[in-house]
């Protein structure tokens, strides 16, 4: 299993198996980042420019997979878990912490290049992995503390919701 610089695990074997398309794709199959950040790396944006800022790793045809792109990046933007499927429940008046939270997949390998790749996780889930040899496929249910730290939130944001007459406000 796939570790951080620290020694504990992430829950995958192969961080691009959790992977989405490239956040730098556009929907014509074009790298945005060549052709919005050139100057960060002349050489690749050259090459991509070259090629109409086609996207190698996207194209079915192409020479690429996500891994040999140096600026390939997934970045999840889920409302649920990855491995349990607990929904995020958010209080905007609240700085409670948040349900779910980033687990990042992919960390620096020995090579020079770096990407990043993550999932959503509930905070439970993102414990059992790291401190454990838990899976992100695992199949799992919501803890029973995450179910109630869910279900209060849910409470929070009907209570919100509820209509009081002026004369009963005065109360």
């Amino acid at each position: 299993m796939t570790e951080t610089p620290r020694g504990t695990p992430v829950g995958v074997d192969d961080p691009y198996a959790h992977a989405d398309v490239c956040d730098h794709l556009t929907d014509d199959g074009r790298c945005r980042y060549a052709a919005e950040h050139a100057g960060h790396d002349r050489a690749f944006a050259a090459e991509r420019r070259a090629d109409d800022l086609r996207c190698p790793a996207a194209d079915p045809a192409g020479d690429w997979d996500w891994a040999d792109c140096p600026h390939f990046r997934s970045r999840t933007d889920a409302e649920e878990c990855a491995r349990c499927g607990l929904e995020e429940h958010r209080d905007a008046h609240s700085d409670a912490r948040p349900l779910l939270e980033e687990h990042h997949l992919s960390y620096a390998d020995s090579e020079s290049q770096s990407h990043e790749i993550t999932v959503m996780l509930c905070r439970w889930c993102h414990a059992k992995i790291h401190d454990s040899f838990a899976r992100v496929t695992d199949d799992a249910s919501p803890d029973a503390e995450a179910l109630a730290a869910a279900e209060a939130r849910r409470s929070d944001e009907l209570a919100e919701t509820a209509f009081e007459t002026a004369a009963e406000r005065r109360d």
